[in-house]
């Protein structure tokens, strides 16, 4: 038969082509297979044209066949090709760090500043307190409603119009039973925030010296101290003057006063001595709980007259005296003798407002000797007090009411500054916004309008720098929390890494693959749980030393922060990301590696931040706890792993957007499959060789472009919740009386 050309034959071939392949030869892996057309049917009967040796490999697109197959260098650009979007997110990134660099700077230049500031002199000020009609009064029980939720609520007073002042050079006295309202008197007098309503007037005429027109600093010291447990007690204390004395006197200076503080309160042999746990519960121990009174400058009836002469001699100082307020309980009588003014409540209302000594039971024998017993010589006059306020008479109060001398009013002088009380249903203006406030009477004005400002002895960096060597401090001494992260970090990367060990590239291998990626990311997602449990255990020093102006919040959280995620959480991200990413076989070059690395590290941040937020906001850690496990599991549910993302209903389709282990997954997945990652499987004896991208999209749904995507989202993450964070932190987080 002559030879003839086919080429115009197959050139002009029309309509359906068919392909049929025999059983495949499993000694070579190819197989017979035949061309089935009309026309090729023509030529070639019955069977149409035949190939043999025929291999089997990946499906493409018809462009690939058109552009005889060099559109795959034209793919592998596309997909490094970066959106407009996503250099518009990278450009925002980049802006960011250059402004916290920039904020640095600044900081540096006015702590520089601070330092160099010309030291003010305050000898020879004077500061007095004068407080009248200090009325007090909390929401009692429901007359009626179900439940207490619709009824009407009874107020319960506190205190009732209480007046009186202590001058500067004074060490008053607040006497009473117990329930009597000493406390919370001595609270609202020190600015601390209050859950009730409080209606009254407080002043702090200043006179002498250089006192401008700031507002007094307050001291004020709690019934229930909170001290750091794994500080000495030098530490404690130097802590408190590095943070509280201004910022141009020297830390040498300020080790010296610590050192004259400790002599006078007598724990100078306590130096060196933890602080320890007062509760015991199998914490480590450290000083008594008198030994501990004194550290925070508390009275207690051990070391009571010890820190009452402190207090005496700090009161009377002859160059910058100060009025001192004490809310003391059954004191003995040479204690009692210590102070010279006294107040004496009960029930909220003040029965005696004047000088010390002798001077009340001859108030009360020339006022009320008709209604109140005589005081017996050699009687401790505390214990006397106290037997009148504990039951008295009604007609005591009407006499108070009358013959006590009121608080009288002064005129504004330089300096004066003073908090005006009128509330209700809002607390007051706690110590750590002064309140300055010109008024030539006592007219009652809403303490809103007020000028409120928040003045610190120190620098934000000051700040930060001596909380970072607390927290240091803390790191070192308890180490428990770092090494059982490290411990069960490098536990399970070796679990990990042993479960999926030398994944193959099959696709129930690939499917393995995520599967790693994923179980990466949920214990990621449980394991900073621990952040929460110490944004809450540290809760109440917070509250009390932010209270007393030692920081802000802001530098407070940017301790915590570097101290709970590097060593907490960035170093076992590392470890057992590591271990498990050798063991399983993953992409097997640097770069891809690093950028696992990279989003693991972002998803730590976001979600150490998330836990930040949900132990600012919740005081009650247990429905934190609650919210962050159940949390947890939504992640886990969107992340794309366990349900495909285009199958989701519609009406909840769009809770995935809000899933950072979604963008996480899709993250890890997509770094694994851009290393060229091939699927090689056979599928009813037929082998197959098969981009990894295609079958991350068949299986999860995932873009094989969203790497940089991802990237920005969890970017935003971390700042809307250190917004967030930060937020709370500064509007919600105060302290509450």
């Amino acid at each position: 038969m002559p030879a003839s050309s086919l080429v115009k034959t197959i050139n002009n071939l029309s309509g359906t082509l068919g392909i049929e392949c025999d059983a495949l030869d499993n000694s070579t892996n190819t197989a017979t297979c035949h061309f089935k057309q009309k026309d090729l049917l023509t030529l070639f009967p019955p069977s149409g044209l035949t190939l043999s040796g025929c291999s089997f490999g990946e499906c493409v697109r018809q462009s690939v066949i058109d552009t005889g197959g060099s559109i795959a260098t034209s793919d592998a650009a596309s997909g490094k090709a970066l959106s407009g979007g996503v250099i518009a997110g990278l450009a925002v990134v980049g802006g960011l760090a250059f402004f916290s660099l920039a904020l640095i700077v600044a900081g540096c230049i006015l702590q520089r500043k601070a330092r160099k500031t010309r030291r003010s002199d305050g000898s020879g000020m004077k500061v007095d307190v004068y407080w009248e009609g200090i009325t007090y009064s909390v929401p009692g029980s429901s007359k009626a409603g179900f439940l207490g939720l619709f009824g009407d609520h009874e107020e319960k007073t506190i205190l009732d119009n209480v007046s009186g002042n202590v001058q500067a050079g004074q060490m008053m006295a607040i006497l009473g039973p117990s329930g009597a309202g000493k406390t919370t008197l001595a609270e609202i007098l020190a600015g601390k925030r209050k859950s009730g309503a409080v209606l009254g007037n407080v002043k702090f005429p200043s006179s002498g010296g250089s006192s401008g027109n700031s507002a007094p600093r307050i001291a004020f010291v709690p019934q229930q101290d909170v001290l750091p447990p794994t500080l000495t007690v030098y530490e404690a204390l130097l802590f408190a003057a590095r943070l509280r004395l201004p910022e141009n006197i020297q830390v040498i200076e300020k080790r010296e006063m610590v050192e004259e503080l400790m002599a006078k309160l007598g724990i100078s042999s306590l130096r060196d001595v933890r602080i320890g746990h007062s509760d015991g519960g199998g914490k480590a121990r450290g000083i008594s709980g008198g030994e501990m009174r004194r550290v925070s400058i508390g009275l207690d009836s051990v070391s009571a007259s010890r820190v009452a002469q402190v207090l005496h001699d700090i009161a009377h100082d002859p160059v910058n005296p100060i009025p001192v307020i004490a809310s003391i309980h059954q004191p003995s009588s040479k204690l009692y003798q210590s102070f010279d003014s006294i107040l004496l409540l009960s029930h909220g209302r003040a029965l005696y407002s004047g000088l010390g000594g002798f001077a009340p039971s001859d108030y009360f024998a020339r006022v009320a000797s008709d209604v109140v017993p005589a005081y017996p010589a050699g009687y401790n006059v505390a214990d006397y007090l106290l037997d009148i306020a504990s039951d008295p008479n009604v007609s005591l109060f009407q006499i108070s009411e009358k013959d006590q001398p009121r608080a009288k009013v002064v005129e504004p002088v330089d300096g004066e500054s003073g908090i005006e009380l009128v509330e209700k249903g809002r607390p007051l203006a706690s110590s750590d916004e002064q309140v300055n406030v010109a008024s030539e009477s006592t007219s009652r004005v809403p303490a809103a309008n007020s000028q409120r400002q928040i003045t610190y002895a120190t620098t934000f960096l000051t700040q930060l720098e001596v909380l970072a060597g607390r927290e240091w401090k803390i790191l070192r001494r308890d180490k428990t929390l770092f090494l059982t992260h490290v411990a069960v970090a490098s536990v399970l990367g070796v679990f990990c890494g042993g479960l999926y060990y030398k994944t193959d590239t099959t696709i129930a291998g690939f499917q393995s693959r995520v599967g790693c990626l994923f179980f990466l990311g949920a214990l990621i997602a449980f394991s900073s749980l621990s952040a929460l449990y110490n944004v809450v255990e540290s809760r109440p020093l917070f509250l009390r030393e932010r209270s007393s102006l030692y920081y802000s919040p802001t530098s407070w959280l940017t301790s915590r922060f570097i101290f709970d995620v590097v060593p907490l959480r960035i170093i076992p991200t590392i470890i057992v990301s590591s271990v498990t990413y050798w063991m399983a076989g993953l992409a097997p070059d640097a770069a891809h590696f690093f950028k696992f690395l990279f989003i693991l590290v972002l998803f730590t941040l976001a979600m150490t931040l998330f836990n930040f937020l949900l132990g600012a906001l919740f005081q009650n850690g247990g429905v934190a706890i609650l919210i962050s496990a159940l949390t947890a599991l939504y992640q886990m549910t969107f992340a794309g792993f366990f349900v495909h993302l285009n199958d989701i209903p519609p009406v909840l389709r769009w809770l995935q957007w809000l899933c950072p282990l979604k963008y996480t997954l899709e993250a890890l997945s997509v770094n694994e499959v851009g290393s060229g990652l091939l699927i090689e499987d056979t599928l009813q004896g037929v082998p197959v060789s098969i981009s990894a991208s295609l079958i991350m999209n068949m299986l999860f749904g995932f873009g094989s472009n969203n790497y940089y995507r991802d990237v920005l989202v969890l970017f935003a993450f971390i700042a809307g919740f250190a917004v967030g964070v930060i937020g709370v932190v500064w509007l919600k987080v105060r302290e509450r009386r």
